[in-house]
C-alpha cells in the first residue's frame, strides 16, 4: 500500500500541473495572457511588501544579536528539562513565530546533528510542520493589503503557534517516547 502511495505522490503534481492549464483552455479562458496578468500584479506585491521584510528582518536580527533570545532560552531551560524535553528544540519555538528560512535551517542543524530518527530531530520535523511564520505572515500579507490594527491576529497567531510547539512535543514524546 505504500509503494502505491509513493508511485502516486511522484505523478500528481505534474498532473495537477499539466490538467490546470488544459482545463482552463477547454473553458476558453487566455491561459497565458491570465498568467502574465497575475505575474504583473504580484510584482507590483513584491515591489510593496519590501520594506515590511526589511523591517522584520532588523527586528529579528537585534533580537538574535542582543542575547535577549539566549536569556529567555535561560528562563525556560529548567522547565524543559524538568519535564522531559529534549531543550535543543526549544530555540525552534521561538524562531519559527519568526522566521522560517532561519526555523527551517535550524531544523536542517538538528536533523543533521541528531539524526532524522532521533527524537530530536522528530520533534524539529513535528514543530516545523505544526506552526507557522506568524510574525512573517503578518508581516507581509497585513502590510501588502494595508492592514494597520493586528492585535487579535498577532495574539491568536502566537497562540495557535504556541499550541502547536506543545502539541508536537506531547505526540511525539507519547508515539516515539
Amino acid at each position: 500500500m505504500l509503494d502505491l502511495f509513493t508511485r502516486m505522490s511522484a505523478w500528481l503534481i505534474p498532473a495537477i500541473i499539466v490538467f490546470i492549464p488544459l482545463y482552463a483552455a477547454f473553458r476558453k479562458v487566455p491561459v497565458y495572457e491570465t498568467f502574465v496578468e497575475g505575474a504583473k500584479d504580484g510584482f507590483g506585491t513584491a515591489i510593496g511588501i519590501i520594506p515590511h521584510l526589511v523591517g522584520m528582518m532588523v527586528a529579528i536580527s537585534m533580537f538574535r544579536a542582543s542575547g535577549a533570545m539566549d536569556m529567555l532560552l535561560g528562563f525556560v531551560r529548567p522547565l524543559f528539562d524538568w519535564l522531559g524535553v529534549p531543550s535543543e528544540v526549544l530555540p525552534l519555538g521561538i524562531l519559527r513565530p519568526l522566521t522560517g528560512a532561519g526555523s527551517l535551517a535550524f531544523t536542517a542543524d538538528l536533523i543533521q546533528t541528531y539524526g532524522p530518527d532521533s527524537m530530536i530531530g522528530r520533534i524539529a520535523s513535528t514543530i516545523q510542520g505544526s506552526t507557522d511564520t506568524t510574525l512573517y505572515v503578518l508581516t507581509v500579507y497585513f502590510g501588502a493589503i494595508g492592514i494597520r490594527k493586528s492585535g487579535y491576529a498577532l495574539k491568536v497567531g502566537l497562540f495557535s503557534d504556541f499550541v502547536g510547539f506543545i502539541a508536537a512535543i506531547m505526540i511525539c514524546l507519547y508515539i516515539f517516547g
